[in-house]
């Protein structure tokens, strides 16, 4: 193990393709994440609902086990069993041609290019970062936030399970300065939670609706334990002006209402990951623009 550790120190190259192969696998599971986590909450609010509300109606029959690892992958029409070689990441799909490999029903190019995308994107930190424990660090937090991506665009939510060990994570990275100081992290966290809980509270004073969810205030809480509170005004601008474009654009392409809801999360998402990597960048080409 210290010869490994030695050869991607040493070795980019090396280092670049082990995080590149790592990430894909990683994305693999990803997928499983993305379905299986808000099933798994959904059976568990149920539980819960009928355990508090009607415990006499509960039935005793132990249900099927379902978690992230069980039970195993299958096709949903046909319940084949995927097997190992079939499950290789991208790889698979396109030997397989994007279809199953009995019945040939079309496998969703949104797996492989979950794979592809946490690959590339943790291939982007290592590269930027470099071997060491910001970019060990800043890959685990990119995986955290694919899954989220996905998760709030097809269930519109952002699991607890995820932004807060993502949040503390954060705060606790800060105590060796990692990326930024303690008191930057802490406060970071504070004004990023607090800063779209009060426009949330605002909304709906005046509007009577609700503009947002408690997961994206928890989310930029977490980016900001990343970041730093100095950088929160960055995360800010950048999702909301992606998510302005891409809104409208979506809006006009599928013919939607206007009042239809769109997840913020996965533009918090991509704006705090960019700003992890470029916030510096970002912020010296905004006063050198300003000043001139």
């Amino acid at each position: 193990m210290p010869a490994m550790f030695e050869l991607l120190a040493e070795s980019p190259l090396f280092f670049l393709s082990f995080v590149f192969i790592v990430s894909l696998l990683v994305g693999s599971f990803l997928n499983v994440v993305i379905y299986r986590l808000p099933v798994m909450m959904e059976r568990g609010w149920k539980q819960e609902y009928q355990q508090f509300f009607h415990p006499d109606s509960i039935d005793s029959t132990p249900e099927e086990t379902f978690n992230l690892i069980k039970p195993d992958s299958t096709c949903p029409k046909c319940q084949h069993k995927i097997r190992a070689w079939e499950n290789i990441p991208v790889i698979s799909w396109l030997f397989l041609k994007g279809k199953c490999s009995n019945c040939k029903n079309p496998i969703s190019a949104r797996y492989p290019a979950v794979e592809f995308l946490t690959a590339i994107a943790s291939l982007a930190i290592a590269w930027h970062f470099g071997f060491g424990w910001q970019a060990l660090a800043a890959v685990f937090l990119t995986w955290c936030l694919v899954a989220l991506i996905f998760i709030d665009i097809d269930k519109m939510l952002l699991p607890d399970q995820i932004t807060l060990p993502v949040l503390w994570l954060g705060l606790l990275l800060s105590t060796t300065s990692l990326f930024v100081s303690p008191i930057d992290a802490i406060l970071g966290a504070a004004a990023g939670y607090l800063s779209l809980w009060s426009v949330y509270w605002l909304f709906k004073l005046l509007t009577g609706k609700e503009g947002m969810g408690y997961g994206d205030f928890k989310l930029l809480a977490a980016l900001g334990a990343w970041v730093g509170w100095q950088y929160l005004p960055i995360i800010i601008l950048l999702s909301s002006f992606v998510g302005a474009i891409i809104g409208i654009s979506y809006l006009l392409i599928k013919g939607k209402d206007k009042g239809s809801q769109i997840p913020f999360g996965p533009y918090l998402a991509i704006a705090g990951w960019l700003t992890l990597i470029y916030g510096k960048n970002i912020a010296d080409w905004y006063w050198n623009w300003a000043i001139a």
